[in-house]
């Protein structure tokens, strides 16, 4: 699948040092070092188009973006996989709903998170992958797990047997009780009859009167959620042999933790032998004024919205790194429009040829950025910057300071 156009990314001077990077780790509930390496491999989930892109969709895909650049200025190669899922259920229902046809809902979805990300600065992934296009990928995958004795048929559908995997549950580190409830509530079908157990998860829906299907040796019928990332990531992101894990970051919304990321992290456990990845990075979600941001409640705040009624993308990019990415956070007109007041001084004194120095502001960006993303200091550091600048100070350098912030953050000014 087509991806977005690439992001010119300018380089940073030799002379500033990287340390690692360290990222919490959802799996151990820590802070954890990702060791240097050459090349990285980082799969990011990507969007169900059904709908528009919105801030809980960008916030997630900056937050990788600035692991993406991070590596990059550590002069490591990155291979950034993102699928988008391009069949499944809530894009048949709405496209059912408003009288349309699948394939012209997600197509028109999909160009249209492709300009958010455009306009949001985002790097695109090396690999930008359709569910529709991979079904062989899981066809493949499914075959695998069956020779594993690890599937196993109800009716018409296949299922995978999470037990089969000796970790299954020691990612997401929830109680079996708290796993089935959030099963339920995200597209499981724990007490679907003949199932062995509630929790096994569907690989391989046989087709249903009046939706579409595809063949295989299953039958006709369309893949399963997990299964589709798992394929998808253990194919582009080509695993080395000699790396303990199979991938260094999985990454995605916290809203995935479980079932998807424990689903997919089991099923590559058990195809494969090795254990998925190195890190589990979630990002937290994001409410509007006060209240969580959902569909059910109609609050969605979307980035073409935004964007379409003039308010500057780099102004929303901002606004979604003030915090930090791991928590759950509240979006407001008070947030963006500190956002903007934020850009405007920042634009004013990048322009000029005097300012406060620069070297040391972008090492302490570097640094801060090291632990665990951490933009709240960053902004910190700008915005006294920008106050060293208003004061008269001199010395910096300001277009190294540009390209620099360019580079880290994705600020483009």
């Amino acid at each position: 699948m087509k991806s977005w156009p690439e992001v010119y990314i300018p380089t940073i001077d030799s002379k500033y040092v990287f340390p690692e990077l360290s990222l919490f780790n959802s799996e151990s509930h820590r802070t954890e070092v990702l060791p240097f390496k050459k090349t990285y491999r980082i799969y990011v989930c990507g969007i169900t188009p059904y709908d528009s892109t919105h801030l809980g969709h960008a916030a997630t895909y900056i937050s990788f973006d600035l692991i993406n650049r991070y590596l990059r200025a550590m002069q490591s190669e990155v291979n950034f996989v993102q699928n988008i899922t391009d069949i499944d259920d809530p894009l048949l229902e709405r496209a059912n709903r408003d009288g349309v046809d699948w394939q012209d809902l997600a197509n028109s979805q999909i160009d249209r998170f492709r300009s958010d990300m455009t306009a949001l600065h985002v790097i695109p992934p090396r690999n930008y992958i359709g569910a529709v296009e991979a079904i062989p990928l899981v066809i493949e995958k499914i075959q695998e797990l069956e020779a594993a004795q690890s599937i196993y048929q109800v009716e018409k559908d296949l299922y995978f047997r999470v037990q089969k995997d000796p970790e299954f549950g020691k990612r997401s580190n929830l109680s079996e009780t708290d796993s089935l409830k959030i099963f339920a509530e995200r597209g499981g079908d724990p007490h679907r009859v003949g199932k062995e157990h509630p929790l096994d998860s569907l690989v391989w829906l046989a087709q249903l009167p009046n939706e579409p299907g595809w063949s295989s040796i299953f039958g006709d019928g369309r893949p399963g959620w997990h299964i589709e990332c798992c394929a998808i990531a253990l194919k582009y992101l080509e695993p080395e042999v000699s790396d303990e894990y199979l991938i260094d970051i999985q990454g995605g919304g916290s809203d995935l933790i479980f079932p998807h990321h424990e689903m997919s992290a089991s099923q590559a456990r058990v195809s494969t032998g090795k254990r998925f990845a190195r890190l589990y990075v979630h990002t937290g979600m994001i409410g509007l004024e006060g209240q969580k941001m959902s569909k059910s409640l109609g609050n969605l705040q979307f980035v073409s919205t935004l964007v379409d009624s003039g308010v500057n993308p780099m102004s929303i990019r901002c606004a979604l790194m003030m915090q930090s990415y791991s928590k759950d956070r509240m979006w407001s007109n008070e947030l963006l429009e500190n956002s903007d007041i934020f850009l405007d001084a920042l634009t004013l004194h990048l322009s000029k040829t005097e300012c406060a120095p620069t070297q040391q502001v972008i090492q302490d960006i570097i640094n801060a950025l090291s632990s665990n993303l951490d933009t709240e200091k960053v902004f910190m550091i700008i915005n006294q910057w920008i106050k060293q600048s208003e004061s008269g100070a001199t010395g910096g350098n300001p277009g190294e300071l540009s390209r620099a912030l360019d580079t880290l953050l994705g600020i483009a000014i």
